[in-house]
């Protein structure tokens, strides 16, 4: 909850707005996408979240909106 924060929501309401896809699904496939991060941790407490997760599996980033994203987070 600071300006750091806000700036990766807007950044995530951006993408996931421009392709039509959930930001849940489209923050957990940028996590996937980062060679840093092993195992973005899902936590779905029904099969409706774990299946809106998944989609995540479906969703290539073009290199422009994973920039766009790593600015946002200032992760480079």
């Amino acid at each position: 909850m600071n300006d750091k924060g806000f700036a990766v929501l807007d950044a995530l309401d951006a993408v996931a707005a421009a392709r039509g896809v959930g930001v849940l699904p489209l923050s957990l496939a940028w996590l996937l996408n980062l060679s840093y991060m092993t195992a973005p941790i899902i936590g779905a407490n029904s099969v409706e979240q774990l299946q809106e997760s998944l989609r995540a599996c479906d969703i290539s980033l073009s290199a422009e909106e994973m920039a766009q994203l790593n600015e946002a987070s200032g992760w480079e």
